[in-house]
């Protein structure tokens, strides 16, 4: 069921796992003050609590009388519904999937184990409600489907949130027994992982089919923390994404826009989830800094997403008055913006492969080389959706595979096809090996492997491998063509990349220097890494007609190191094959840029967003301070004359100039977010 562009904007998670030892819940809840604190601070949508991971419910359950809360002594999430209703405010209904204490307390013989024969999650003496669930036990069809029935037959529901569906290899007797009769081996880790998956494929499929049976209107999302490559083949069971992404809760900043890059290329609705939390969730009678929940929902809108912003309700009920301000004066900026951003959809040059189709990924474990591309082309003001073999890359202009992606023979055809149609390719590193890492599988490259590299003294090869002192360095010799804005000398490429050679047809822009030896016990010099032996070796980046090839993890490099030679090496390759890039500006590589269109307008929306994340804290970053920005020249590419460039939502023109296929204009200033409409 795809129901695009049918969710709110203006949306609340709102957190209710309460313990049993804490007295009157829900004692202080208002329903007018409740939902009128919403209405105030502009909200359309709030997901509130059927059950918590305690394992608690919070309505009137004729079904599970033992598991309502013991002190609440109300029908709190019935009329949460009926007043929200009351204004016009959705509210869909969360429950708890693998997370609930109750049921591991009275069902442990339903939850998963490991292979060593002990429950997944929290152990017996530490606090935490986070042993997981097994779903191929009798827990779904005993208890949770039953529990689902009676949230859809007796209370209003717009939709169902269900929190922590999660892959879960088990040993367990239910799951061996289910693998076994699949054919598998339940001794096996690649057969118990390749299970996990599949079950919660079929579990996800199961329950979307029973809830839509009841009511057929339902919105429906399974979260797991994360929306990746592995949701694609499951997606009819969600009528749309939730991107969970709380930068100072573990995801970090760049979380969200790799994960909405993606998501937003699968064609559902796509909602982006912070939280009002100065960390993360439970932490209670904390603020976010005002610049930081723009800075995260105003991305958002940037990059196609509807806004939702996570907060827990205290024990007695009563709604944070100041919490909803803090929101509501976001949330009230989001509201005069929503008409630029209604059905809008990204502008994108660039399709960059995401090595998590590979390697895999979650919240706050995505490869380093995704996060190092994602953060590199967004400095470069490059416009990029992120993508996986199963993308149609007809759309784009270049295609870029970062570092470590395999290319077997189908995806070879499809990449052969892409640039037969005229498409360019960036490669690095391993990307374009087949799948065993012996030879090139891509021979649009122009190169081949020349050897495997050196071996550390543990075996392993050195080539990709992060080390404390970069022992396994080697130096960068670029020529003119691809070393502009850098001096003619030798580059430190911090991670060893692939030994190879070109192809007669390809033509070399930059060689490998290495140093005079490895840092081995035996030999080393000074502190770190050896310099350079100032003799050319192999290449180190090849073009042919329309692919560029670089030999060292690049991506990967500077996700680690973040070197300027790096980010200029891949924006001068991209000058090469994409010359006329969708956006430029005259602003600093701290300015971000999303172009957007709204076809039913005629018009084209360009977002400029100004927030400096900074590491003020160990643990995470904090944004505090908005440093505008003035007088910004802009210049974006066009398919037709433009007729008028305003600011938006304030409503003033500007001057403007169209230069060929570019309209080009300058930004008097940009407080965090501006957004500029270009009207055809």
């Amino acid at each position: 069921m795809h129901r695009a562009n049918f969710l709110p904007y203006r949306e609340i998670h709102l957190d209710f796992h309460t313990s049993e030892k804490i007295p009157a819940i829900g004692a202080d809840f208002d329903p007018d003050e409740f939902a009128e604190t919403l209405v105030n601070a502009h909200v359309n949508s709030i997901t509130c609590f059927a059950r918590c991971h305690h394992g608690w419910i919070y309505y009137d359950t004729t079904l599970h009388p033992e598991r309502r809360h013991p002190h609440l002594t109300r029908n709190l999430l019935r009329e949460q519904i009926d007043a929200c209703h009351a204004r016009g405010i959705r509210v869909p209904i969360y429950t708890t999937v693998q997370w609930d204490h109750f049921t591991a307390r009275q069902h442990p013989e339903w939850l998963c184990v490991d292979e060593n024969g002990r429950f997944v999650g929290t152990k017996p003496f530490e606090a935490g409600f986070y042993r997981e669930l097994n779903v191929s036990s009798p827990y779904v069809e005993t208890f949770l489907k039953p529990h689902v029935r009676e949230i859809l037959t007796t209370l209003p529901t717009d939709g169902l949130f269900f929190d922590i569906v999660r892959i879960n290899p088990s040993t367990d007797p239910y799951t061996q027994a289910r693998m076994r009769a699949a054919g598998l081996d339940p001794a096996n880790p690649q057969h118990r992982a390749r299970f996990a998956l599949n079950a919660l494929n079929d579990f996800k499929e199961e329950m979307s089919a029973f809830v839509r049976a009841i009511q057929p209107e339902a919105s429906i999302f399974y979260n797991a923390g994360h929306v990746g490559t592995r949701h694609r083949s499951v997606a009819d069971a969600y009528s749309h994404w939730e991107l969970e992404t709380l930068p100072s809760g573990g995801w970090g900043y760049q979380h969200f826009p790799i994960s909405a890059r993606y998501a937003r290329t699968l064609g559902l609705d796509l909602l982006g989830m912070t939280g009002k939390f100065h960390t993360s969730w439970g932490d209670f009678h904390s603020f976010k800094n005002l610049a930081a929940l723009q800075y995260e929902i105003f991305q958002m809108l940037a990059l196609n997403a509807k806004c939702m912003v996570g907060d827990q309700l205290p024990p007695r009920g009563r709604i944070e008055p100041y919490v909803y301000e803090r929101i509501g004066q976001v949330y009230a900026e989001v509201k005069q913006k929503e008409p630029w951003c209604d059905n809008a959809r990204p502008l994108t040059d660039i399709a960059l492969f995401t090595p998590e189709e590979f390697a895999g990924g979650s919240a706050g474990q995505l490869p380093d080389a995704i996060k190092g591309a994602t953060r590199m082309l967004e400095e470069a003001t490059q416009q990029f959706d992120i993508v996986d073999s199963a993308t149609d890359l007809s759309p784009y202009q270049v295609v870029i595979l970062p570092d470590s992606i395999p290319v077997d023979a189908t995806l070879a055809a499809k990449l052969d096809s892409f640039l037969a149609e005229g498409g360019k390719l960036i490669a690095t590193f391993e990307s374009g090996l087949t799948p065993d890492q012996q030879t090139f599988g891509l021979p649009a490259l122009g190169v081949r492997l020349a050897s495997e590299g050196p071996r550390d003294a543990a075996g392993n090869l050195a080539r990709g491998r992060v080390y404390d002192r970069t022992e396994y360095v080697e130096y960068i010799l670029p020529a003119a063509e691809i070393g502009q804005g850098l001096p003619p000398t030798e580059h430190a490429m911090y991670i060893r990349g692939l030994d190879i050679q070109a192809l007669p047809e390809s033509s070399v822009l930059a060689r490998i220097v290495p140093s005079y030896f490895d840092r081995t016990w035996e030999h080393f010099c000074s502190h770190r890494h050896t310099p350079s032996s100032g003799q050319p070796g192999n290449p180190a980046v090849v073009r042919t007609e329309n692919t560029i090839y670089f030999s060292s993890p690049l991506f990967t490099i500077y996700q680690k190191t973040a070197p300027l030679w790096c980010k200029r090496l891949l924006v001068n390759a991209l000058k090469l094959l994409l010359p006329d890039p969708l956006v430029r500006h005259g602003g600093p590589t701290t300015l971000q840029a999303a172009l957007n269109e709204q076809p039913a307008h005629q018009r084209q929306v360009l977002h400029l967003l100004h927030y400096i994340p900074e590491r003020r804290a160990e643990f995470f970053d904090i944004l505090e301070d908005v440093i505008p920005l003035y007088q910004i020249f802009c210049s974006v590419r066009v398919p037709s004359p433009v007729q008028r460039v305003t600011a938006v939502p304030q409503g003033t023109d500007l001057p403007f100039a169209m230069n060929g296929s570019r309209v080009e204009f300058t930004v008097p200033t940009i407080q965090g977010h501006q957004m500029l409409s270009l009207q055809f």
